[in-house]
């Protein structure tokens, strides 16, 4: 390949990477959090979750200077993307991200995490605003626009308290948690009575139906922190939802393993990771010997699952065959 052609292919693949990208950011930030869960129910050091830590946050550096570049570069693109009513549902993955980015470095600094947490749920409710005004009179949509990717946008506030608590910020994360649970039981009901009644969801789409897991796993760990971590009933409902959407997807899972691969399969990848740690701090909270042994089985199970990904989306990537037209 000439010099002429290899830059041509970089512009295209800068063209076409897609706001969808953000979502391994909140895998890989995802399995951080697994690990750290995982070091401290086995009495390990930290070695592994700081690795990992320093690679989410690389990664999202990346994504964030070429998406910035690509905004840019191709602006038509990325306002055909925020036009789009699946594709803009993805772009509060980006202040997700800052929140998850947040988590990460916590233990280490709160100096930094501070910023970090106010700017990402600051933009993520000014996205939440922004898309639901959009969805109530802006925009016309059909019922085939809707999917489980509609929960980021909106639902994504629950993941907010967990750490904002820690850093003082508990009005605002009260605020964010309450926005968060209400309107996931509303957009619950609309995903439901789209699966059901109308045409099944499309394949690049199907993988998103794994998102369903993560408002009651991260529910359960957002009413731990605004709980003072007490284990009541609000919380045992949570975190025994999120057990019996484990369940149903693990049902349907005949259905995913078949699909080719797309980057939608990155949806498979937070939720996992979310619903590992709820386990681990259920069988810490009941003291439950065979609780910490699923959640052990759950952190191996994530850890193939978001790896695979990983080098999937690499080698897609090193051949050129990942950023390309839909």
């Amino acid at each position: 390949m000439t010099e002429r052609h290899r830059d041509a292919a970089a512009e295209s693949a800068l063209r076409h990477m897609p706001v969808t990208m953000f979502a391994t950011v909140m895998g890989l930030s995802g399995l951080t959090l697994v690990w750290r869960a995982g070091e401290n129910a086995w009495g390990l050091g930290d070695t592994l979750s700081r690795g990992l830590a320093l690679l989410a946050a690389t990664v999202f550096v990346m994504i964030v200077a070429a998406y910035l570049v690509k905004t840019l570069l191709h602006r038509d693109a990325v306002l055909e993307e925020l036009s789009h009513p699946v594709k803009v549902n993805f772009f509060p993955a980006f202040s997700i991200s800052l929140i998850l980015m947040s988590m990460l470095v916590h233990p280490y600094s709160d100096v930094v995490a501070r910023p970090l947490w106010v700017a990402g749920a600051v933009l993520h409710l000014g996205g939440t605003l922004a898309i639901m005004s959009a969805w109530i009179g802006h925009r016309p949509l059909r019922i085939e626009h809707i999917s489980p990717a509609w929960f980021i946008p909106v639902v994504g506030n629950v993941l907010a308290p967990p750490i904002g608590m820690q850093l003082g910020f508990v009005e605002t994360s009260w605020l964010l948690f309450s926005v968060g649970v209400i309107f996931w039981i509303v957009l619950l009901t609309l995903v439901f009575y789209r699966v059901i009644f109308h045409d099944p969801l499309p394949g690049r789409l199907l993988p998103t139906l794994a998102i369903l897991l993560a408002p009651p796993s991260v529910g359960f760990l957002a009413w731990l922190a605004l709980s003072s971590g007490e284990l009541n009933a609000l919380g045992r409902m949570l975190y025994y939802a999120a057990v019996f959407t484990f369940l149903l997807l693990m049902v349907q899972l005949p259905r995913f393993i078949f699909l080719p691969f797309f980057l939608s399969w990155w949806a498979y990848s937070f939720p996992l990771a979310a619903f590992t740690v709820a386990t681990f701090e259920m069988a810490r909270l009941l003291d439950s010997g065979p609780a910490g042994t699923g959640a052990s089985v759950l952190a191996a199970f994530t850890t193939v699952v978001i790896g695979w990904l990983a080098v999937r989306t690499a080698y897609l990537i090193l051949t050129g065959r990942l950023f390309v037209p839909e």
